[in-house]
């Protein structure tokens, strides 16, 4: 068990609502720690929609997903929060009153006063390909996302879908994976126009492979793949040797652990207190569309509400003799300061 990262709070979960509680705690200096278990920041904002327009901003006409994301990370630039992507929580214990001991699917593991669930839905989770038997490799020699690249170096690596996760872990693993092979089932890509053009240009000089098809069995044994049967476009049958395999199959929403964190459950979804958004367990919040309430609305506004009434809260269990007042940012001199304004 590694070192236990020690901090104020806690988020789980790198949305638009967990990256402003950022600014709400920041600003009653509070230190913060977020985890996703996606590989970028911005929750369903950036995965699902970064180009999507909404429109329900409060003083923003429009803005995209990715737009929002952008510029809420600007927004809690002063407080410097560190986060740790493409990691999930599995367990929260309750180590003192208040202390929380938090670990991760990645071994890290954290001693935070204050958690606060801003999951969204649930977690995202890799959708598992149509591949019989594939259970057998997963963890071993099948991979649903990319922690540490250098675990891919001098691999014969099949990577497999049409998007911007497939093509950009193509693009970054080719210089140091012995040889790559992108799979789709046909000719035609979702991800960025310039992120295929390299890729083809890759092809073209022989410096990797594209193949279009569907996997239809693996070979190998013990956990260790030796290759895969594909159906081609034209229903013809071929392999593609290869000892790893990263399967892009887009996400899918899940409750994933949050079940076994020790917070009371309601369909699905958290319970909260109106006052501060604190679950069941006191020192647990839940904002955003995990949470359920009397007149509960899934807006994001709705999150960032949430979020600011949930740190003040925070601030009792962080600094318990420390009186809080009541300060607004276009008059307090303080904490223009702490947002480095001049």
């Amino acid at each position: 068990m590694s070192e236990p990262i020690k901090t104020d709070v806690l988020i789980i979960g790198a949305g638009p609502c967990g990256l402003f509680a950022v600014f709400e705690l920041g600003l009653l200096d509070m230190k913060v720690h977020l985890i996703d278990i996606l590989d970028k920041i911005g929750g369903q904002c950036a995965e699902l929609y970064p180009e999507k327009p909404i429109y329900d901003i409060p003083g923003i006409p429009m803005v995209t997903g990715q737009g929002l994301t952008d510029a809420l990370m600007e927004q809690i630039k002063p407080f410097s929060p560190t986060f740790h992507i493409n990691e999930m929580v599995e367990t929260i214990e309750k180590i003192g009153d208040p202390l929380f001991r938090v670990t991760t699917d990645a071994g890290q593991v954290f001693e935070t006063k204050v958690v606060v669930i801003s999951a969204g839905g649930g977690s995202f989770q890799p959708k598992r390909p149509p591949v019989p038997g594939i259970e057998a490799y997963e963890g071993t020699s099948v991979f649903y996302a990319v922690r540490k690249m250098e675990q891919f170096r001098d691999k014969t690596l099949l990577i497999v879908g049409g998007g911007d996760s497939a093509l950009d872990w193509t693009l970054n693993l080719q210089p140091i994976a012995k040889r790559v092979t992108l799979l789709h089932r046909r000719d035609d890509f979702r991800a960025a126009p310039h992120s295929v053009e390299q890729m083809r240009a890759l092809v073209k000089s022989d410096k990797m492979d594209l193949r279009l098809g569907q996997i239809t069995e693996l070979h190998g044994e013990n956990g260790q793949l030796s290759g895969a049967q594909v159906k081609g476009t034209d229903n013809a049958m071929f392999d593609i040797a290869c000892d790893t395999i990263l399967p892009f199959f887009g996400l899918t929403m899940k409750l994933g652990p949050i079940a076994n964190w020790g917070v009371k459950l309601e369909n699905n979804l958290v319970p909260v207190d109106t006052q501060a958004f604190e679950t069941n367990v006191p020192g647990i919040f839940a904002i955003g569309d995990i949470n359920t309430y009397p007149g509960k609305l899934k807006l994001i506004l709705s999150g960032f509400h949430e979020g600011a009434l949930m740190a003040q809260k925070a601030h009792r269990y962080v600094y318990p003799d420390k009186r809080l007042v009541f300060q607004y940012t276009t008059s307090s001199s303080s904490l223009q300061k702490k947002l480095g304004v001049n």
